[in-house]
């Protein structure tokens, strides 16, 4: 564990990212990176994730969010970035693409799983939720979270629960919260840059499946997959 090199390297991105910001952002800004190196000597977090969350941080509290990173949320879950002001709170998880080995046979389900299970467990807790992800990777969510309010069906829920099952079965999510998740918005982070720029998820979608010419709905569903006919449990995804 090298701290000098994790502070360094965050405060190298910290003046990057506030270059043209006012003193207050800075220091809100430099605030969170101290928190991250604080949580890094504890092995809390890892440099890749945490210089995305620091770029996501100063994108919020330019928004004029309080900001606040790895906050608990209840007894078993815990935020990447929460950002609060008074039209309410937001909750951004971020995702960069990490496969653990024993998914290697088939990281897609793997990861559309994950992201799912995510959008259903924390958009329970904030009044928006989003997901952020840099620019070289591209998300794999079912349709069913960026749909109208009630526009998705107790089938869809049903499908999304047998692929989230999985991997999460304590407890399982419910179809009740399925049908309660919805997906607000997409953040993509550019660490390069240390820009942070939202995209409507709806549009995000479109482009996605384009992209990966995958069908509506719960396409990562597939009975016949080595994990649901063996019915391993994945190991929760490091950061």
């Amino acid at each position: 564990m090298d701290v000098r090199r994790f502070r360094a390297d965050l405060y190298e991105l910290a003046s990057r990212a506030c270059k043209e910001d006012g003193q207050e952002v800075r220091a809100k800004v430099f605030g969170i990176a101290n928190i991250l190196v604080g949580l890094y000597r504890k092995n809390l977090v890892k440099i890749n994730h945490s210089a995305l969350e620091l770029v996501c941080a100063r994108g919020l509290i330019k928004q004029g969010y309080e900001v606040k990173v790895e906050q608990r949320l209840d007894k078993t879950l815990v935020c990447d970035v929460l950002g609060i002001r008074e039209d309410g709170r937001l909750i951004v998880e971020i995702e960069t693409g990490f496969i653990p080995p024993e998914a290697a046979l088939e990281p897609s389900f793997y990861a559309r799983s994950r992201i799912a299970s995510k959008i259903a467990r924390y958009s329970r807790h904030a009044g928006k939720f989003a997901l952020g992800t840099t620019p070289s990777y591209v998300l794999d969510f079912p349709k069913f979270f960026v749909l109208l309010p009630n526009a998705g069906t107790a089938k869809e829920a049903a499908e999304i629960k047998a692929m989230t099952d999985v991997r999460y079965d304590k407890p399982p999510i419910s179809n009740e919260e399925l049908m309660l998740a919805k997906l607000h918005s997409i953040f993509i982070i550019d660490v390069d840059s240390a820009t942070t720029q939202e995209i409507d998820p709806v549009q995000y979608y479109k482009a996605a499946a384009a992209f990966m010419k995958t069908n509506d709905g719960a396409q990562g569903l597939n009975p016949h997959r080595g994990s649901l006919r063996r019915g391993f449990k994945f190991a929760e995804s490091t950061r």
